[in-house]
């Protein structure tokens, strides 16, 4: 009799569990992960052009070492910071990893304004090619980012929703973080624009 109800009620939770969105938010879970692996490979492709990058623009910009040391140092914080598809479960890894992303973003465009002063260097084949993989790199650092900020908002939907996020509460699938903008403050305020007059 205690095998029939012990196999009952092993029944009952399996279609509880499968009712409720167990399966769904493990789905998710591993949907995140595997997005958020896909960012971290952008990311890893970008770090990689790097000192191809510097190297080229050190041959023609030799008085420009600070921007080239900010671009060197950047990328060295972000490769110090240990990135795996479980960081995600971890909001202050992800928060610095982000900052240290967004170090490296801002290192790398004052390092492209000021090749914008060296025409020789704009026009030598290796720069342009370099330049190049760099700009498809951020197109896919982007692309990856956006799938896994709409991965991250269908789960979390499924996470907070009812009756799922009684099973998420149960077996600890936690709200993931999503991409944040650091100075949001600051780009939400509209440009301000004065022409000036030659008075």
């Amino acid at each position: 009799m205690f095998r029939i109800d012990r196999a009952l009620l092993v029944l009952c939770l399996a279609a509880l569990l499968s009712g409720c969105g167990y399966n769904a938010l493990t789905s998710g879970d591993e949907q995140i992960k595997a997005s958020w692996a896909e960012v971290l490979n952008q990311y890893q492709r970008r770090a990689d052009l790097i000192p191809n990058l510097v190297k080229t623009v050190e041959g023609f910009a030799k008085q420009e070492r600070d921007v080239l040391v900010q671009v060197t140092e950047a990328r060295s914080r972000v490769s110090s910071i240990q990135a795996t598809p479980e960081m995600v479960n971890d909001p202050q890894a992800f928060q610095q990893f982000q900052a240290a992303q967004g170090q490296l973003s801002s290192a790398l465009s004052r390092l492209l304004v000021t090749v914008e002063r060296y025409p020789e260097l704009k026009s030598d084949a290796n720069f342009r090619d370099l330049q190049a993989q760099l700009e498809g790199t951020e197109n896919r650092i982007t692309v990856a980012r956006n799938r896994y900020i709409d991965t991250v908002r269908q789960y979390n939907t499924l996470a907070r929703s009812f009756p799922t996020n009684i099973t998420a509460m149960l077996f600890g699938f936690d709200v993931k973080p999503s991409f944040t903008v650091e100075n949001e403050a600051e780009i939400a305020k509209p440009p301000e624009v004065s022409f000036g007059s030659d008075s």
